[in-house]
């Protein structure tokens, strides 16, 4: 009896080894991914340099809490904002050119096919066989076929500007939590030294974690990302300590 392949073997086969992603939408993730990252890493530095800078002028509980509390939210809602405008201005743009690629299939459908082929036969293949595959493609999604080959767009994946200003602002919040909560927890003796090293092993977990996400190199994205935010933490703890010395706090 001939040995048969599952469908599942034949498609692994096809399209590569087991572990390896071949979704479509898994750039995409990757990028939400990393700015994720990204937003919990500013909201860490920036929050715990506000709250470092205030801890160092001043004992007094309430003005770090004020000080953290408004750093918190007016670093959350302009990200939140900031995202939004962006995805929506690439949104706006992203939409005018499929419906522009909708409208020119509707007007020269021959014409696009021709166009189509043109685009694979710069990428290699023989004209006879890129005129099959636009024509086969165009059989399948005229529209896909053409915003992917021209535009590299993919209609069912256009962003959402309100999914990207909430990601964006939860992202932040979740990173401005830990120094604030740190600082408003911890003793006040040990209230600077524990939130800056606590800091520091936050700032080195999402260096390492967005590295690993981007494959840049684990140890150089590590360290940068680490001694950034030391150094942004040593600026205001100088300044606030200056401040509190002179007696302007």
């Amino acid at each position: 009896m001939p040995h048969r392949l599952s469908r599942k073997t034949v498609t692994t086969s096809a399209l590569g080894h087991a572990n390896e992603p071949h979704d479509e939408g898994i750039a995409a993730r990757l990028n939400w991914l990393r700015a994720g990252v990204l937003g919990a890493n500013d909201g860490i530095v920036s929050v715990a340099a506000i709250v470092v800078g205030v801890a160092a002028a001043t004992p007094s509980i309430g003005p770090i809490v004020t000080a953290g509390l408004a750093g918190l939210v007016g670093g959350a809602l302009p990200m939140a904002v900031g995202e939004y405008v962006s995805v929506s201005s690439q949104r706006d743009s992203q939409q005018a050119l499929i419906a522009k690629e909708r409208e020119e299939l509707r007007a020269d459908p021959q014409g696009e096919l021709a166009e189509l082929a043109g685009l694979y036969e710069l990428q290699g293949l023989t004209a006879g066989t890129a005129r099959q595959v636009a024509a086969e493609l165009t059989a399948h999604n005229a529209l896909a076929a053409h915003l992917s080959a021209e535009l590299n767009i993919n209609e069912t994946q256009v962003a959402s500007p309100w999914a990207a200003a909430a990601s964006s602002a939860v992202a932040f919040v979740a990173g401005a939590i830990l120094p604030f909560a740190a600082i408003v927890l911890l003793p006040e003796e040990a209230r600077i030294p524990l939130t800056f090293a606590m800091v520091v092993l936050a700032l080195a977990g999402t260096g390492a974690l967005g590295a690993r996400i981007g494959g840049s190199p684990l140890l150089r994205a590590t360290v940068r990302g680490t001694i950034g935010g030391a150094v942004a933490l040593g600026a205001t703890f100088l300044i606030g300590s200056l401040l509190g010395t002179t007696g302007m706090a």
